[in-house]
């Protein structure tokens, strides 16, 4: 499905570039053929021009002259050349004898015009080559350049704004619009074409237009493939979003499915050892030896708290379905509850060969927490260096308070274990995740603590960090806020 969604944009990304091609190549042609049907108009315009110069001087040499009484004077002489005949022929006519003879020199000079008609191509190269020693600015004007130019691009439908400029071969302006400006062309928005591309090279001049507004004419033609891209564009966004989500919560039911395997296990040996127990106390023998039945009972007490404890740990994960913890703030000093806690965990350290320390360096310790969950968050640590420690080297803990900058207090445990992995330490404090322990198999646990850790120590205004080495030991550090910087 991705690889079709990424298919499906390909194919529409090239359809629009082939798209603003295509109507690119029609505006560029569009425009091409503008300016020649004008450049063409421009050539017409001065071929009219000495036409009628012509026709005007040939009416003036012809019209009859009248005396005093009315009668046409003169005669009329008129010399030209045509190609079935080689030579001038001359032809004489007399011009006195009234309105008939006045009538007669009249059709004389239309066929003189008809004649000079059929001689029109001759006559067009003898005007360019006379017309190219004229001013281009009275050959082309200006306005008449706009107006056929607006006139053609309307009728080729490029019906927008232009600026243009009419250059001599050096690329100097004769003339140009107050808007042109050759710099907000573009790269292949300028279009040129020659005017009377028949004068002598030395003498080419040339018009050069562009289109201020070219870029947004192109691409309204392929606007409504936009809104089409944009949702393909969301819905392979929402597909990997799914797919991601997918693999995220399969990850999270492997997670789960460990946590009640290792619950189920946690439950099973304290459950199976109070049974046990109890299936003595039905023994007649066992209750008449008060030994056996304080050791039985001892048994049944201890396994008691085992079980009470790993409920409590499954409770705890309710707090991570909260948006907020309900928290019962208190101030409290952190050297005192810290070195309460040490006490308390030092026979656990010492049943497995170790040493607990703790330096209480902090000058102002007093803190605004909730007592049970900062207990529990030392705890943790302290229960999580116990299961991770090396077997080939006595177990230390150190654990240290000391002040810091910003009115806070850092909290220090550190121990000589396994250390964690640098992989490891990014997702230590993830809900359910465990950090492998190799061929240990003795470690047993449901993966919430560090995440239990982590929460409550946000909740508590704080911040958590771990350094770690492989052998060398753990060192997590909690930074609180003092209670006088909480005023």
């Amino acid at each position: 499905m991705a690889l079709t969604f990424t298919g499906l944009l390909y194919v529409q990304i090239m359809y629009m570039r082939n798209m603003v091609k295509m109507r690119d190549d029609q505006f560029a042609e569009g425009v091409k053929r503008s300016l020649y049907a004008v450049t063409t108009r421009l050539e017409q315009d001065e071929t009219k021009h000495y036409l009628e110069e012509d026709v005007a001087s040939i009416e003036t040499q012809y019209l009859p002259r009248y005396d005093a009484d009315g009668h046409v004077l003169g005669t009329v002489t008129s010399s030209f050349s045509t190609p079935e005949v080689s030579g001038d022929i001359t032809i004489k006519r007399d011009l006195r004898g009234g309105a008939s003879q006045y009538q007669s020199n009249q059709e004389l000079l239309r066929g003189l015009y008809l004649y000079q008609k059929g001689l029109l191509n001759e006559v067009v190269l003898n005007i360019i080559s006379q017309a190219s020693n004229r001013p281009i600015a009275e050959r082309a004007d200006s306005a008449v350049v706009e107006g056929y130019m607006r006139s053609e691009f309307a009728n080729n439908g490029l019906d927008l704004p232009f600026e243009f400029a009419v250059v001599n071969r050096m690329g100097a302006p004769v003339y140009r619009t107050s808007g042109y400006a050759p710099a907000d062309a573009g790269r292949n928005s300028m279009f040129v074409q020659t005017l009377f591309p028949n004068d002598p090279k030395n003498k080419m001049n040339y018009i050069k237009v562009y289109f201020p507004t070219k870029d947004n004419y192109i691409f309204s033609s392929i606007r409504f493939m936009i809104p089409s891209f944009i949702f393909t564009f969301i819905l392979l966004v929402v597909f990997i979003y799914t797919i991601v989500v997918a693999f995220r919560q399969k990850k999270l039911t492997e997670m789960k499915n460990d946590f009640i395997n290792n619950m189920t296990h946690e439950f099973k040996t304290p459950i199976s050892t109070i049974s046990l127990a109890a299936q003595m106390l039905n023994d007649g023998s066992v209750v008449k030896s008060e030994k056996m039945l304080s050791h039985i009972s001892g048994v049944i007490n201890d396994e008691t708290k085992r079980l009470r404890f790993q409920v409590e740990k499954v409770l705890q994960m309710s707090m991570f379905d909260r948006q907020k913890a309900t928290l019962r703030l208190t101030d409290v000093d952190a050297n005192t509850a810290v070195a309460n806690i040490v006490h308390t965990f030092k026979l656990k350290v010492e049943k497995y060969g170790g040493s607990i320390e703790s330096h209480l360096d902090a000058m102002d310790s007093m803190v605004n927490v909730d007592e049970m969950h900062f207990t529990n968050v030392i705890f943790n640590l302290l229960d999580n260096a116990v299961k991770y420690r090396r077997e080939d080297t006595p177990l230390k803990l150190v654990v240290t308070t000391r002040d810091v900058s910003n009115h806070k207090i850092r909290i220090t445990v550190a121990d000589n274990g396994i250390g964690i992995r640098r992989d490891d330490l990014k997702k230590i404090f993830e809900k359910f995740y465990r950090v492998s322990t190799g061929n240990r198999h003795d470690v047993k646990g449901f993966g919430l603590g560090l995440a239990y850790v982590h929460k409550m120590v946000g909740e508590l205004g704080g911040e958590i960090t771990v350094e770690s080495e492989i052998n060398q030991g753990t060192k997590f550090n909690i930074i609180l806020p003092l209670t006088k910087n909480l005023n």
